[in-house]
């Protein structure tokens, strides 16, 4: 009867971000997706040191090599390596065709010496979590491309680039549907007039066709970096109309209670009003509506990069690689170069599980 009561005791006084970890530490697929994207996120912090090598370095003697598979032990015990790759020339079509032998090992290292690369862009290293343990020898965990540039390390610096635009592109969306609908819910009159219409003409245009006209509209000289800036740009100016919306009822909703005109009669101005009174009353609900929208944002990208309106090479991201798997031919021959789809796969599912164990967490009528 007393731990009951020390526990209600404990709930009572506990701060609503409390509360919604206590509900979300329950949902455990959430927790382990939650994980997953740590990981992913700790790639965006610095992708080269989990590269093996140099993710531009080509070579055409070395194009479509197929997995080489790490393996932790042999039989000696703790001893990791990969299987050799041996290349034989096919005589009728000429072209190399590589094929792994186990009986020829390869071994690898663990924080390893390997290309130098810069940590944040300040600090020079050379250290690398994997690497061959032959300087200068070349191994391909993911297979190799038609280039023979490497797939893990293509992949490693695809996730830098859609995560991050994910990541940006849904915070620039929270801002401008926070404060936009804000304004809309608490101002009204002419302001709501015209940020209502403003949201219903972006939501009555196709969203592709808007996706490809913008996208296009970009100057061909463009820098990697600015296309990139762009894009995420453009895919926040599109998607904080929903968001917008639904700010703008909650608002309408709190603008007559007391607390907003405790602070209205404090002399508090219309946007302090906004966030700092009344966003906090609902910010756990934006969270949950944020997470759910990153993952549409990192579709969006990888599906204009596809089709070659996004970020374009030599930049490097996941719907630029999935470019690579276009032609059915090249497939046939290296199947391997689909593994970004699987990579993005695993990456919206991984935000959506999170997205829904925040809206239950933060739901308070949720047990």
């Amino acid at each position: 009867m007393a731990d009951a009561q020390a526990v209600e005791d404990r709930i009572a006084v506990a701060s609503n971000w409390k509360l919604v970890w206590w509900r979300f530490r329950k949902h455990h697929l959430a927790v382990f997706s939650a994980f997953i994207l740590a990981c992913f996120y700790l790639v965006v912090v610095c992708p080269d040191f989990f590269s093996t090598q140099n993710p531009e370095q080509t070579d055409a003697r070395q194009a479509f090599v197929p997995l080489q598979p790490l393996h932790l032990f042999d039989e000696n015990g703790w001893n990791p390596w990969v299987p050799a790759i041996v290349g034989k020339r096919n005589p009728v079509t000429l072209r190399m065709e590589w094929t792994p032998d186990p009986t020829k090992k390869v071994p690898v290292s663990f924080f390893a010496p390997g290309p130098v690369y810069r940590v944040f862009g300040l600090f020079p290293t050379n250290i690398h979590l994997i690497a061959a343990a032959t300087p200068g020898q070349r191994i391909f965990l993911l297979g190799s491309d038609r280039l023979g540039r490497d797939q893990w390390s293509r992949i490693m610096h695809g996730t830098q680039t859609s995560m991050t635009v994910g990541l940006v592109a849904v915070t620039l969306s929270v801002i401008f549907g926070v404060v936009l609908g804000g304004i809309s819910g608490y101002a009204g009159g002419t302001a709501d007039q015209v940020i209502q219409r403003l949201i219903e003409l972006l939501q009555s245009v196709p969203t592709i066709p808007i996706w490809l006209a913008l996208s296009a509209a970009l100057p061909r000289d463009w820098t990697p970096i600015q296309v990139f800036f762009a894009i995420t740009v453009i895919l926040s100016l599109i998607g904080w109309t929903t968001l917008g919306r639904e700010v703008r009822g909650r608002f309408l909703a709190l603008r007559e209670e007391d607390f907003v005109l405790a602070a209205r009669l404090a002399g508090c101005s219309r946007m302090r009003i906004i966030l700092r009174h009344m966003v906090p009353t609902f910010l756990s609900h934006i969270i949950a509506t944020s997470s759910l929208a990153i993952p549409v944002m990192i579709i969006n990208e990888t599906s204009l990069s596809f089709l070659g309106l996004g970020i374009r090479p030599p930049a490097i991201s996941w719907g630029v690689l999935l470019q690579e798997a276009q032609n059915i031919q090249t497939l046939a021959l290296a199947p391997w170069l689909l593994t970004p789809g699987i990579v993005v796969i695993v990456a919206v599912l991984a935000f959506n599980l999170v997205g829904d164990g925040l809206r239950d967490a933060s739901d308070p009528y949720s047990h």
